[in-house]
């Protein structure tokens, strides 16, 4: 790998993720439109790698976003610090009474089960986080005097409005000028785009930011959707046709961004909403890496299981140096993560390491 990392001893954060933190409401095991009461989560594609990172992973991480300062933009702060995520970062923005100007973002999300797949209605118009600036956060500041190693952001928040694009490329820019290690995940969702120009405009948009990324995660659909890449379609059997698929893929997508250190991606099959095959594979400078394939996975909320791949694959790149022990312990993060509720992991390190190891589900006493 081709990765250089700043010294840990002069930056005060492993990562910082980029992106719109939300109050997730989770009617349990009943569905949004019947439901009488909601337990809730924070959650966020790009927050989630940053809160698991600390979490499971002990590393040092915070948070750049933002949110109206009214109560339900404390409790989501509330929320994200007994995450153990730096909060001193967030920008706090004035109320103005009913949400006219601005609001906090809410994320409702149902699981599913069986063949009834989960849903998810976002409210999430209009929020702090989407009408940030470029010139909103002293880019300089954070990379250059307070030092980070790693920089999470991605398509999500790429596609919350029209300034956010703009967002993430100064923080980019100023990252780069200081060595940041930059990862970027396509998470590729219609609805985000359709107001502002559709997939058309996501290809524009991640287009441009992928010039500057140095680790890119993405799905199939994500790759040609965002990025316009054609993946091959020569079998009915999706696992191994992933894995085929991502490997010719790779050839065409590293001689059009040359600056992709590592690609990465979850390889999953949907049996039911509640049973998925589950395994990934990478990518960097020309070797290939495919985790333990899990198949007949038992999934109990699937939200969040590729951020948590995430995390896992950068605390593997970053501690382990190894693409092929850093595919195992993204694989076996994310899998750990959708055991539980919520949109965050739940996991430990000693339980990662046990599922890397080989280890099953056996009563720990």
């Amino acid at each position: 790998m081709t990765l250089r990392l700043r010294d840990r001893e002069e930056c005060r954060y492993d990562l910082v993720a980029l992106g719109e933190v939300m109050l997730r409401l989770d009617p349990g095991e009943g569905r949004i439109k019947t439901a009488r009461a909601f337990r809730v989560w924070e959650g966020g594609g790009e927050y989630n790698v940053a809160r698991g990172l600390r979490r499971c992973f002990g590393m040092r991480t915070g948070v750049v976003t933002a949110l109206a300062d009214n109560e339900v933009g404390r409790l989501v702060e509330d929320l994200i610090l007994a995450g153990g995520v730096d909060t001193s970062l967030i920008r706090w923005v004035p109320y103005d009474g009913i949400g006219r100007r601005v609001r906090n973002g809410l994320n409702f999300t149902e699981r599913g089960f069986g063949l009834r797949g989960a849903v998810g209605v976002s409210d999430r118009g209009n929020t702090a986080a989407s009408q940030l600036r470029p010139d909103a956060v002293d880019w300089e500041h954070l990379f250059g005097t307070l030092g980070v190693r790693w920089l999470h952001t991605g398509g999500i928040y790429a596609g919350l409005s029209e300034t956010t694009p703009d967002v993430i490329e100064a923080a980019m820019v100023a990252a780069r000028r200081h060595g940041t290690v930059i990862s970027y995940d396509l998470n590729y969702r219609p609805s985000l785009w359709q107001a502002i120009g559709g997939q058309q405009r996501a290809r524009e948009v991640n287009t441009r930011l992928a010039g500057y990324v140095d680790v890119m995660l993405g799905n199939e659909e994500d790759f040609t959707a965002a990025l316009g890449f054609t993946v091959p379609d020569t079998d009915h059997d999706l696992t191994s046709l992933s894995a085929a698929n991502f490997r010719r893929m790779i050839e065409e997508v590293v001689q059009r961004y040359p600056n992709f250190a590592v690609v990465a991606t979850t390889l999953r099959t949907v049996r039911s909403a509640t049973i998925n095959d589950w395994g990934a594979v990478a990518w960097s400078g020309g070797d290939f890496a495919e985790a333990t394939h899990r198949p007949g996975l038992e999934i109990l909320d699937r939200v969040g299981g590729g951020d948590s791949f995430a995390s896992g694959l950068i605390y593997g790149l970053i501690e382990k140096g190894d693409l092929a022990t850093a595919i195992e312990y993204g694989a076996a993060h994310g899998a750990l993560a959708m055991t539980t509720p919520g949109d965050t992991s739940m996991a430990s390190l000693a339980e990662v390491e046990k599922l890397v190891r080989g280890g099953g589900a056996r009563v720990d006493r």
